[in-house]
């Protein structure tokens, strides 16, 4: 059931009234929220709970596409793919860092994430099956990332809104280069055209869960909606990609596995088969297709790892690291 207004009031019950007008009326003029100033314990929380989330996503983002590096069918494919990699782990420290400065530190969310305690983003937890996959992430799912993100990136906590708007830049590469592998493999072969139709029927029931549940069953989206976190709910996010890549798949020649899926041209508005939110659940808490492959990943190259971090601790407890000289009057 969606927070309604008593719920969001006993969620910040315990916080200075006064305060919180002050706070709410600096989020309502477009100010940035930065970690030294006060803020509602709950506005904390839900920005851990969302950023956490984030970072581990890019980082378990990644593996789906690096298995593909070494199969990768030309030499430009590989280094494209090998940059995107990298830029999706780069995009996870630089969350982590964000999350940082609201408490965690980075070592305790890493260690939640291979523990199997914290959640990431649902598609992720789906095995990539053929080199079309690795197109359709890049395109559609990137697409739908960037959906989100950017209009994120102009939300009310600072750290997380700049951190976002660099990733922006780089997932908009990605996502071309997403849809310029999904050209080619339109325009290819029968079997090309075939796995490709292939790729996105089996991702497209996770696309149309990536944004979260619908509004009218999210636990969360009121809440990051008042204090402009979020700038669109869940529905509007997803009817935003709706509206800007259906017709694109469909110039491609592609189908959309949804027989449900039409446009109500007077109102803007696609209606779809509503997806099913319970195994959304089941897959975010830990039971999806190769959650566990996921998990063991990570978890094996963190501990390979290790002696680095600790060599890193040694040498910087024996060596402090030297301040720069102030700089001559």
């Amino acid at each position: 059931m969606v927070i309604g207004t008593s719920g969001l009031e006993v969620a910040v019950a315990a916080d200075d009234p006064r305060r919180l007008a002050e706070f709410e009326a600096r989020i309502n003029r477009g100010e940035k929220i930065e970690p030294a100033d006060w803020m509602p314990q709950a506005y904390r929380d839900q920005l851990i709970r969302l950023i956490h989330v984030h970072a581990n996503s890019e980082i378990c983002g990644a593996l789906p596409e690096g298995k593909w590096i070494p199969h990768a069918p030309t030499f430009k494919r590989k280094l494209a793919l090998c940059a995107k990699v990298q830029d999706e782990v780069g995009h996870a420290q630089l969350l982590y860092r964000a999350c940082e400065t609201l408490g965690p530190s980075r070592e305790e969310l890493i260690e939640s994430l291979i523990a199997g305690e914290s959640k990431f983003s649902n598609v992720f937890h789906y095995p990539a099956e053929t080199w079309a996959d690795v197109a359709v992430i890049a395109w559609l799912i990137d697409a739908a990332a960037i959906i989100n993100q950017t209009m994120m990136a102009e939300g009310s906590y600072g750290p997380y809104a700049r951190a976002l708007k660099r990733i922006c830049y780089e997932e908009a590469f990605h996502m071309k280069h997403g849809y310029e592998m999904c050209v080619v493999l339109a325009q290819g072969t029968k079997m090309q055209r075939e796995m490709l139709q292939d790729a996105l029927n089996r991702w497209w029931a996770p696309i149309m869960m990536f944004h979260g549940p619908a509004d009218k069953v999210s636990t969360h989206t009121q809440m990051l909606v008042r204090w402009k976190v979020k700038l669109k709910t869940n529905d509007e996010q997803r009817q935003q990609f709706l509206r800007q890549f259906v017709p694109k798949i469909f110039d491609l020649g592609l189908t959309v596995p949804d027989p449900n899926l039409q446009c109500d041209k007077e109102s803007d508005t696609w209606h779809y088969t509503e997806p099913d939110w319970e195994e959304f659940k089941r897959v975010v808490r830990g039971h999806g297709p190769v959650t566990h492959e996921r998990i063991a990943v990570r978890k094996m190259a963190h501990e390979d790892g290790r002696w680095v971090r600790e060599a890193l601790a040694a040498a910087a407890a024996k060596r402090p690291i030297p301040m720069p000289a102030p700089a001559a009057n």
